[in-house]
């Protein structure tokens, strides 16, 4: 896992929910604002809708005694944001990849139908994201036979895809795959809850900042 970076002295203490003020406690993207310069808010534009959905869900989700562990994370998120469509991808898949092989059976068909959505995105993904986003798909369905059966003949009648995933879509989507790791019958939510922020913000910065390749003759030129 990333080394994050400490977070200042004297700073709000995380708790579930919105707040008026640092006074009355701050969650996960309140405490991003904060950092980042903004007006207060819990939809701060330094950090990309579909991260800070997920950091969002992870925040409330997550127990009291949890989530103060979450606080090394904030400065990470602050200035991550950008137009690439793969953000929202890759976000949603993280998560309802992490929740499916371990959810409740109830929440399984509406994780899968997710998934689903998330490999017709993938399948124009390019080089070795949509590679891995593909691979991660298909292992996480196969853990759910019978969720992906029922997925795919449900989407297959409804049609649509994550190509054009909106706000509500992926706010959906996170929010049942955190809400499935955080009630999943497992040792330690919150930890597995904590890794999955993490792995979205390490594959955001990936996306973000990697260098820009032009073509030059014969010759592939990069642009950090």
């Amino acid at each position: 896992m990333r080394h994050f970076s400490p977070v200042p002295d004297s700073v709000p203490v995380l708790s579930r929910g919105r707040h008026r003020s640092a006074r009355g406690g701050a969650c996960f993207m309140e405490f991003a604002s904060y950092l980042a310069g903004e007006r207060w808010s819990d939809h701060p534009t330094c950090t990309h809708p579909a991260l800070a959905s997920l950091a969002r869900a992870v925040n409330d989700t997550t127990t009291d005694a949890g989530r103060s562990a979450l606080a090394p994370m904030i400065p990470s998120v602050v200035g991550l944001n950008g137009g690439d469509p793969r953000i929202a991808l890759i976000v949603c898949t993280l998560a309802a990849t992490a929740a499916l092989p371990i959810a409740a059976e109830s929440r399984q068909r509406a994780l899968a139908a997710g998934l689903v959505r998330c490999e017709m995105g993938a399948a124009s993904a390019e080089g070795a994201v949509g590679v891995r986003l593909r691979r991660d798909i298909r292992s996480a369905l196969e853990s759910a036979p019978g969720a992906e059966k029922w997925a795919r003949e449900f989407t297959a009648d409804v049609g649509g895809s994550i190509g054009g995933l909106d706000a509500r879509s992926f706010d959906l989507l996170l929010g049942l795959a955190v809400t499935g790791i955080a009630e999943a019958c497992i040792t330690d939510p919150d930890a597995v809850l904590r890794q999955l922020l993490a792995d979205a913000i390490e594959e955001t910065i990936a996306l973000l900042r990697a260098p820009v390749v032009y073509e030059v003759g014969n010759r592939a030129v990069f642009v950090a």
